[in-house]
């Protein structure tokens, strides 16, 4: 089994993320504990210094499947923003949740039905609103 990757977050998010999860909507979540752990390990800094490369709310995510190499181009939004057809990955979603705070070439093991799960690495962030200079 693999390390779990060194983790960065925008201080923003955390704040964002932390009132989600005190209410309802975050509290009725089953990802929340394990998300509420990510952010309790995290390193958190201010959204000027986050790397470019970290995948961080709102950011576009360029993910390839290991198993099969495909790749899967996402954004992570908050849960009211998802829309699976359009690609929009709630943070409350198991992957959403997996990806916040990673940066290129880290991977994460995603949950599949039936119990499976695929390797998904980050191979871009082809948008990241701090790098953008844009506070989402």
């Amino acid at each position: 089994m693999n390390a779990t990757p060194s983790l960065i977050l925008s201080a923003r998010d955390c704040r964002r993320i932390e009132a989600l999860l005190a209410s309802p909507q975050g509290e009725a979540s089953p990802v929340a504990a394990a998300l509420e752990a990510e952010l309790l390990r995290g390193d958190v800094r201010e959204p000027a210094d986050l790397p470019a490369d970290l995948v961080t709310m709102n950011s576009e995510v360029i993910c390839r499947d290991e198993s099969s190499g495909a790749e899967r181009r996402l954004r992570l939004v908050y849960p009211d923003q998802a829309d699976a057809a359009a690609g929009k990955v709630s943070v409350l979603a198991p992957v959403g949740a997996a990806l916040l705070g990673l940066r290129v070439g880290q991977s994460i093991d995603w949950p599949l039905p039936g119990g499976r799960s695929a390797r998904l690495t980050v191979t871009a962030v082809p948008y990241q609103p701090e790098a953008a200079g844009l506070a989402e």
